[in-house]
């Protein structure tokens, strides 16, 4: 051990550190305590029913405390606002506090263009985050105060919003979706060539929407690549779609082993893998691959279901829609069978025990976005009120969860319970005795609060 130096006095250094640690203390209560200073907010709700999303129920009268963005209290009896605080009391006059609106499928920045806007020649990275914030604000403002982006350039927007400078969601993000050359995710106009034998990037992938990726070599790179820029969960195009001008629905996408590549490189991370698939033989093949969740599934059979609970695979389910003012002829030709399965699917699934989450998948149309509270709806012939009210609330946040430690948000949400994230919305009435409540949220949802912050409505 080295020498302390001469002159060193051991007992009056303990002396000056200690005081300056108390006079560091008194500096900080009296900035704290300053006048002017920012005291955190307490928001009071008071006489508000809460629904349980565990229970699927409501309780009876009930106060709720939130202090800055987590649920403190919550109990029969009055609540005291915690001294320092700035006191905001909610009356809720027997209303009911539900949490937050998750959806599970959406594409930000697809779902708030048009493909003639996105082709177009003066088409920039800029105007597509533009839009895409414009629309994840109303997003927010119908009550959908997390979403789960399962593929686009959405991690500048996803910056933007958690900076707050613009206002929206909490965001899961893909980004750009990893497909198969002439998969699902191949954007290339017609005039395209290939990058494997060109050297030049498409259009699309410069633009962030996408990687084609062929070989295990090359997906292990784009999802790394995706991993790399903050992705919560990898989005794979396992088989065909109806938004794609190459492959039709019945194709099946990527070798066994270029999906294993992606599952690993993305399990490395302690993440998951979800996949674009509608067949059996896509569906299948992308279980076997160890994929966690499967988005769509209209054309999923019986088995493949029963295959899917028993492995505790997800499925990220949608109601699409046949047809459109805006819709291209052939992608309505497309959509036929799909539309066809979907009466099948969610009864199937249920019966079966598949984990379901459920999305809206918006693409390419942007005035449907005025609807996404319109499609909760969609799901009354199969769940109850307080069914429905739990998967989009609990259920879709237990997806989320299933991001692990690259989830970009600590703490619970989906739930009303002590402890949880302030995702809340004040409903004007019960959901759980009228879900048709939720389809009309400019006129239904008094307030809206995210991360403990008033967005819509207040005392």
């Amino acid at each position: 051990m080295s020498r302390a130096p001469a002159g060193f006095d051991g007992r009056n250094a303990v002396r000056v550190v200690a005081a300056a640690i108390v006079a560091l203390s008194l500096a900080q209560t009296a900035h704290a305590q300053a006048p002017g200073a920012a005291l955190p907010t307490a928001l009071l709700f008071e006489n508000v029913r809460v629904f349980d999303a565990r229970a699927a129920r409501s309780t009876g009268p009930t106060n709720v405390l939130v202090v800055d963005d987590t649920i403190r209290t919550i109990s029969s009896a009055p609540i005291a606002t915690p001294p320092g605080t700035r006191p905001v009391r909610i009356a809720g006059a027997g209303r009911t506090l539900i949490p937050g609106l998750i959806d599970a499928h959406v594409h930000l920045t697809f779902g708030a263009l048009t493909q003639a806007q996105m082709a177009a020649p003066d088409f920039t990275v800029q105007k597509a985050e533009d839009a895409a914030a414009e629309q994840a604000g109303q997003m927010l403002l119908r009550g959908f105060t997390s979403v789960r982006d399962v593929g686009g350039p959405v991690f500048s927007l996803k910056q933007r919003i958690d900076s707050g400078r613009s206002p929206g969601p909490r965001i899961w993000p893909s980004g750009p979706v990893v497909s198969q050359t002439a998969g699902h995710g191949d954007f290339r106009l017609p005039n395209e060539p290939s990058r494997r034998f060109t050297g030049k990037p498409s259009r699309s992938e410069l633009l962030g929407a996408n990687f084609i990726a062929d070989g295990r070599d090359e997906v292990l790179t784009a999802v790394r690549e995706n991993l790399r820029m903050g992705a919560s969960q990898i989005k794979l195009m396992a088989g065909g779609g109806t938004s794609s001008i190459y492959d039709p629905i019945d194709v099946t996408q990527y070798t066994l082993d270029e999906m294993r590549a992606a599952v690993e490189a993305a399990e490395d991370w302690n993440t998951y893998v979800t996949v674009h698939a509608y067949t059996p033989r896509a569906m299948r093949r992308a279980i076997e691959a160890g994929v966690k969740c499967i988005e769509h599934g209209q054309l999923a059979d019986e088995e493949t279901l029963k295959l899917m609970a028993e492995k505790g695979v997800w499925l990220s389910a949608q109601n699409l829609i046949a047809d459109s003012p805006d819709m291209d002829p052939s992608r309505r030709e497309k959509r036929i069978p799909v539309i066809a399965g979907q009466a099948r699917l969610w009864p199937l699934a249920r019966k079966h025990g598949v984990k379901i989450a459920w999305g809206t998948d918006f693409l390419f149309e942007p005035p449907l976005n005025a609807q996404q509270n319109a499609y909760i709806l969609q799901l009354k012939p199969w769940f109850t009120p307080a069914e429905i009210l739990k998967l989009i609330t609990h259920d879709n946040a237990q997806l989320l969860a299933l991001s692990g430690p690259r989830s970009p948000y600590a703490g619970r949400l989906g739930v009303v319970e002590e402890g949880a994230l302030a995702d809340l919305i004040l409903v004007a009435g019960d959901p759980v005795a009228n879900i048709d409540l939720l389809g009309d949220a400019d006129r239904n949802f008094a307030v809206i609060v995210k991360d403990g912050v008033l967005v819509k409505g207040g005392p």
